[in-house]
This record gives structure tokens, C-alpha cells and sequence, in this order.
């Protein structure tokens, strides 16, 4: 009998362990909750289980998800700083999230979203923008207005030397330029090389390039007022630019009657701002400092078997020469693997060089790019450039002001306004990129982004207006790297205050106007 009460005991526990072992052991948890920005349900926000799940809040914030209840929840949405919460089986999860730091500083630094009320064929806004000077000298002392131009100071800036001056009013062919009756000079390197240590080009000649010409080291190039430069048509090895390699000089200074031209050869005027990449551009090669490895770099485009496609170097305040009254036209030719020349190329340009009053139009690429340096500028345009406007890396840190960006409202084919690289080889390298720009009034078109800071990048805009842009200003924070973008904004070496946003999209707030990407 005792032996029965045992079997049958024996065959309860196999019984019941069998059960046990049949019923799985439960790994998920069923979750709801609401994500708020302490105030209001947040709609749109992705919730993403550390176990691969996941799924978005709705209008109200509301939100429900299945997970392992041993993982965790992350929150993110576009103008928020995002959030990991730990499940420990919790069945209801509730979050705030905060607006990023980022974007409070829109509002935070005097920024606005106001139409800055421009005219037809006018940049100048008929209302006062009032704005506060830079406390650095450098910059203009009475420029109390936002934008680069102001309706209180008369005549603008660009009047009557430009091409730009033409396009703004409605004309986006350039004037007839005066070719007859000038000797041509057709100029190669090896020409341009036995000139001696200085030589002078003059407007009763129309000097055309022929190839890659350099102005060498120890050579100063002067060019006079009213003096027309073209460039020959080619690509790869035959395309044409004017360098003026580390420690050469030029000194191209025109007036508001007689500005310098760069343009193709040809080009009597006429020409279509949308005539893009007929030659080369200008490259300005200097001794500043870059933040790449080694310290000195060869210039795109350049054979590394070139030396004097060098830039780089320790001396800040190296003297390049002198541009004034310059206008660089339609250039931009392909010099391989789809790699266009830059309407105004400066690779380690220094403090000593003087820019003022140039314009850079219907170029290929980029319309100025900055390769480290500390060149200092005054008075730039960048108008219906293929690319971006205005494009740094490598650790540029000079100062600019009064500068117009204007894309060509009709085509896609623009990039953006300001595309803004701190470094290359390697990204964390000093000195940081961290230019500064003041009273810029930049102009886009749907498709294109007004700037974006990535790879690193620091840099400053003050007083400025940015409208008519697909998209604002963008910078890269990456997840698990100590240093990019938004680091430098942290650290206070990135900053947009004091400036008018308008027609961005469809974006009317910090939120949606000042973005983070990863």
C-alpha cells in the first residue's frame, strides 16, 4: 500500500513538472504610455525597443508597444532631446522630453522667423532690421541692420560692377564687356614662368589661359583696373585656372568703374547666369595654418607631382596679395571623378590678404571654398553657383562680412547655402574650424538647405537673413563620437544670433528650422 502512495505521489510531481516545463517562461511585457513635452502629448515620436520593436506615438502622445520587459525604450523626435528608459517590466511608461539645447537657441539668440520684406528685383529690406555691432573692430562699426545690405545707406554696395547687380533687378545676362580693340595674350605656364619675379597685366590686352598657369614662388602678378581674364575651355589635365601658388602674390585691384573680370574664353558678354563650367576658377594657395595631418595638403585637382599645389603652413598672417573689385564668372570645369574647381578657391590663405568686393557667378561647384587659413573678407557674392554658396574645412577660422548668397530660384541643381566641414584627416584635429560671418542675406530655392556644420565644424553667423530655403540650418551630432558638430556647439564655438528666417519650408519655429542629424 505504502509502495502505491509512493508511485502515485511520484506520478503527481512528473505530472506537474511536465506542465511547468511545457509553459513557456514569460520574456515580454505588454507597454503604454504618453510622451509630453511636459505640457502637451508629443505627436510623432518613435519609440524603439532595445529588442528590435517599435513604433510611434499619436497625436495625443499616446503610444503602446510590446517588449522584452528586461530592455529598454528609447524616445526620439526631431527638436527633442532624446531619452532611454529602463522597462524593468513596467506595463505603463510615461516621458517628458525636453527641446533640445539646439534649438531653444534659436529663440535664445534673438533669432526670428519675420518676412524681412524685400521689394521686386531688391535685397534690401524696406523695413529697419536693427541690430547690435560686433564688439572686434574688425568688423564695420556701423553696421546696425541685419542682412548685408541696409535701405539707410544709400546706393548698395554691388552697384554697377557686378554681374550680380544686373541679375538682382531681374537681368541674368551680364553686360556687354569690351573686347574689340585688345591684343590677346595667350598664356601658358612656361609663358607665365619666364616673366621674371613681376610683371603686370594691362586692360588693353585680354589675357587667356591656356592650361594650368601659376604664378610661382617668389613671382608677384599685378593686374590693373578694366583688365579681362579668360579662361580656355577644357577639362581633366586641360582645363584652365589662374594659381598662385604658396608664397607667389597677386594683386588683382580694380575700382567700381573698372572692375577685374575673370571669365571663358569668348565671353563678350551676354552670357546666361546659368552658363556653368566653361573654365576653371582663381586658387589662392597660402602658408596659415590648416588642422590636417600633416599640416600642408595638396589642392584638389592638382598631380601630387606639382608642388606648387601645396598649401599650409605656420604663418597666420601670410600675405597672398590683394583682390578687390574681382569678378569671377561661370567656371567651375570638371577636373576628374566629377570634381568641378571652385569659382574662388583659398587653401591656407592668411590674415595678410586683402579681399574685398568680389563676386563669384554661375559657377560650376562650389562659389568660394575656404581650405583652413585665416583670410579675412569683406564684400563677397556667391550668386547661381551649381553647388553651394560658401563651403569651409580643414580648420578655417577667419572673419567675413557682408556677404550675398543667392541661388537660382528656378533650378534644383544648387546644394546649399553655407556647407560647413571642420576637418578631413583627421576631424578632431585643431584648430578647430570657427570662421565668423556677419550680416549675410542668403537667398535659396525649395530644394536646397540654408547650412549645414558637420565633420567637426565650429563657425558663427551674426545679423544675418536667411529665406526662401527647402530647409534651414542643420548640424551633425553622432552617436558615440566625443567630438562633431554639435560638441562645438556645446562648447559655444557654433552659433546663429541676431538673424531673420523666412519662407524656410514650411518651418516657422526653432524646431523646425534648426536641426540636428546624426
Amino acid at each position: 500500500m505504502r509502495n502505491l502512495k509512493n508511485l502515485f505521489s511520484f506520478l503527481i510531481l512528473a505530472i506537474t513538472l511536465s506542465f511547468t516545463a511545457c509553459t513557456p517562461e514569460v520574456t515580454t511585457v505588454n507597454i503604454s504610455g504618453t510622451v509630453s513635452d511636459g505640457t502637451t502629448g508629443l505627436d510623432g515620436v518613435t519609440v524603439t525597443a532595445s529588442s528590435g520593436e517599435t513604433t510611434t506615438t499619436e497625436t495625443s502622445g499616446t503610444y503602446t508597444i510590446t517588449a522584452s520587459k528586461e530592455g529598454t525604450l528609447t524616445f526620439t523626435v526631431v527638436g527633442y532631446t532624446s531619452k532611454t528608459i529602463d522597462i524593468n517590466s513596467q506595463t505603463n511608461i510615461d516621458v517628458t522630453l525636453t527641446e533640445d539645447p539646439w534649438v531653444t537657441s534659436f529663440e535664445d539668440n534673438g533669432n526670428s522667423h519675420m518676412d524681412p520684406q524685400f521689394p521686386s528685383n531688391s535685397i534690401i529690406p524696406s523695413i529697419t532690421l536693427s541690430a547690435s555691432v560686433s564688439t572686434d573692430t574688425w568688423f564695420s562699426q556701423t553696421a546696425t541692420y541685419k542682412g548685408a545690405v541696409a535701405l539707410a545707406f544709400g546706393a548698395p554696395w554691388y552697384d554697377n560692377w557686378s554681374f550680380y547687380s544686373r541679375i538682382v533687378n531681374g537681368n541674368t545676362t551680364s553686360a556687354a564687356l569690351i573686347t574689340t580693340g585688345k591684343t590677346i595674350v595667350n598664356v601658358t605656364d612656361a609663358w607665365m614662368q619666364a616673366q621674371g619675379n613681376s610683371l603686370t597685366w594691362t586692360p588693353n590686352n585680354i589675357y587667356v589661359l591656356e592650361g594650368f598657369v601659376f604664378v610661382g614662388t617668389g613671382q608677384t602678378l599685378n593686374i590693373d583696373a578694366g583688365t579681362i581674364i579668360q579662361g580656355k575651355a577644357g577639362t581633366g589635365a586641360n582645363a584652365s585656372a589662374l594659381i598662385v601658388a604658396r608664397g607667389g602674390v597677386i594683386n588683382a585691384i580694380g575700382t567700381a568703374a573698372a572692375p577685374i573680370i575673370f571669365t571663358y574664353d569668348g565671353d563678350n558678354g551676354g552670357s546666361s547666369a546659368s552658363d556653368r563650367g566653361k573654365w576653371g576658377g582663381l586658387i589662392l594657395l597660402g602658408a596659415a595654418g590648416l588642422n590636417s595631418t600633416p599640416g600642408e595638403t595638396q589642392i584638389e585637382g592638382i598631380p601630387t607631382s606639382e608642388t606648387r599645389g601645396l598649401y599650409g603652413g605656420t604663418d597666420n598672417a601670410d600675405n597672398s596679395g590683394t583682390l578687390r573689385y574681382v569678378s569671377i564668372r561661370h567656371g567651375g570645369s570638371n577636373i576628374g571623378n566629377d570634381n568641378e574647381i571652385n569659382g574662388l578657391t583659398l587653401g591656407g590663405v592668411g590674415s595678410g590678404t586683402t579681399l574685398e568686393y568680389i563676386e563669384i557667378v554661375a559657377n560650376k561647384d562650389d562659389g568660394i571654398e575656404w581650405f583652413g587659413g585665416t583670410a579675412n573678407a569683406k564684400y563677397l557674392i556667391a550668386a547661381y553657383c551649381g553647388d553651394d554658396a560658401l563651403d569651409y574645412d580643414e580648420g578655417y577660422r577667419g572673419k567675413n562680412q557682408f556677404i550675398i548668397i543667392h541661388q537660382d530660384p528656378a533650378t534644383s541643381s544648387a546644394d546649399r547655402g553655407g556647407e560647413h566641414d571642420g576637418g578631413t584627416s583627421p576631424e578632431t584635429g585643431t584648430p578647430f574650424a570657427t570662421p565668423q560671418f556677419w550680416n549675410v542675406t542668403s537667398s535659396g530655392n525649395s530644394t536646397s538647405k540654408a547650412i549645414t556644420f558637420r565633420d567637426n565644424a565650429g563657425g558663427q553667423y551674426h545679423n544675418s537673413i536667411f529665406m526662401n530655403f527647402g530647409k534651414g540650418i542643420d548640424i551633425e551630432d553622432l552617436e558615440g563620437q566625443d567630438q562633431d558638430s554639435y560638441k562645438q556647439f556645446l562648447d559655444g564655438n557654433l552659433k546663429i544670433s541676431n538673424s531673420v528666417f523666412f519662407n524656410i519650408g514650411a518651418g516657422t519655429t526653432g524646431k523646425e528650422l534648426f536641426t540636428v542629424s546624426n
